[in-house]
């Protein structure tokens, strides 16, 4: 029997990268799963080539009414939410004398209260249905530690483990599981983007931070999205029922805790 047979998932950010390779594993492993993203086109075509087992919901984790209608029409397809992923996130950089309020407001928007109040919705479901659930959010390495050109995303990731701890002691009184997974650097698209930040402000060729970060991991390289799906099933499934309110390290060795 797959470790996630009967289940139904929610994944935030789910068009693409670490949440896709998170929908497809967990269809692998019996569940059946609702790929939201902001770009539903793009969505819709991972659905797509998934199967049957998913769906397409568009969400903006930084409307309430975005939120709640994605969630609603997941409840619609699949009568209830089992598991959520909080992916959807946006990575920034600059200087702090260079950060932008309008930049700081944004990402915090997207990491932190995306995380809230999905969390938040999500568990109301829960809660009513009765059953517990399981909720894993995304953290970091970067939520470990500072870095000097990072802040605003580090805190961000930060403030992801606090909620996650804070939401774990008050939710598992109704059976409901939060925890979260911290990965260290994952290979893929939106690595190139945090490349740009790095050859920008740290005057390196394209590709030069990338090669540095990945030399830099005891593993030997960089981690893949498929590398975070082995705990993303373990915290989803029936055996982390007595795992309460933790952040796990999946980043070949960047972090030691």
């Amino acid at each position: 029997m797959t470790r996630l047979e009967g289940k139904t998932a929610l994944i935030t950010g789910a068009a693409r990268g670490i949440g896709l390779a998170f929908a497809e594993r967990y269809v692998r492993e019996g569940a059946r799963v609702a790929i939201a993203d902001i770009n539903i086109d793009r969505a819709r075509e991972s659905a797509a080539k998934i199967g049957d087992a998913a769906i397409a919901v568009e969400m903006d984790v930084t409307q309430q009414a975005s939120i709640d209608s994605a969630i609603a029409e997941v409840i619609g397809t699949f009568r209830r939410i089992d598991i959520l992923i909080n992916n959807a996130a946006l990575f920034t950089a600059a200087p702090i004398a260079e950060i932008a309020r309008e930049d700081y407001a944004r990402v915090f928007d997207i990491n932190v209260g995306g995380t809230l109040f999905t969390l938040q919705a999500v568990a109301k479901h829960m809660i009513e249905r009765g059953g517990g659930g399981k909720i894993i959010n995304m953290a970091s390495q970067a939520g470990r530690r500072g870095e000097a050109l990072v802040g605003v995303y580090c805190a961000t990731k930060a403030a992801v483990i606090s909620l996650t701890q804070s939401a774990g002691l008050d939710l598992i009184q109704h059976g409901i599981n939060v925890n979260a997974i911290s990965p260290g650097v994952v290979d893929g698209e939106h690595w190139d983007g945090v490349d740009a930040f790095f050859a920008k402000y740290e005057n390196k060729a394209p590709g030069q931070k990338k090669a540095e970060v990945a030399a830099g991991v005891p593993y030997g390289r960089m981690g893949t999205a498929e590398d975070l799906t082995g705990m993303a099933v373990f915290l989803a499934s029936d055996e982390s029922d007595y795992v309460v309110a933790q952040t796990y390290n999946v980043d070949g060795g960047q972090w030691l805790s």
